[in-house]
């Protein structure tokens, strides 16, 4: 499913192709997004709901198309398993390791980002 959610303008990334520092400056860029941004409720398998933390990205592949810049990544999130919030039950929500596989669109006019989530 792609999202082009508005806001997503990854322009350092854009700025820094062709240059050793892309690689660095996208991940950088990226990881400064909100998760609500990125396809990562969708992309959960082991828990219900994504947690507000900190997510990291490992790049898997980078490719340049016509009017594109791709980048296939992985993302590394948490993700929440609720309890049941019940009298006898009153334990919280549980983390658990999420992992996910995305492409990162960037289009190389208005670094206007769509990202996709992959299938597993």
């Amino acid at each position: 499913m792609s999202r082009n959610h508005p806001g997503i303008k990854l322009s350092r990334s854009l700025n820094a192709w062709g240059s050793p520092a892309f690689k660095e400056i996208f991940k950088d860029e990226a990881e400064q997004l909100a998760p609500r941004f990125l396809p990562l409720q969708q992309g959960l398998t082991q828990s219900s709901y994504v947690s507000d933390g900190k997510f990291s990205i490992v790049i898997l592949m980078v490719s340049e198309e016509a009017d594109v810049i791709r980048v296939k990544a992985g993302i590394f999130f948490t993700g929440l398993v609720p309890g049941c919030n019940c009298a006898d039950d009153p334990s919280a929500a549980n983390e658990m390791m999420e992992y996910c596989e995305v492409l990162f669109d960037i289009n190389k006019d208005t670094a206007e980002t769509g990202v996709t989530l992959l299938p597993e």
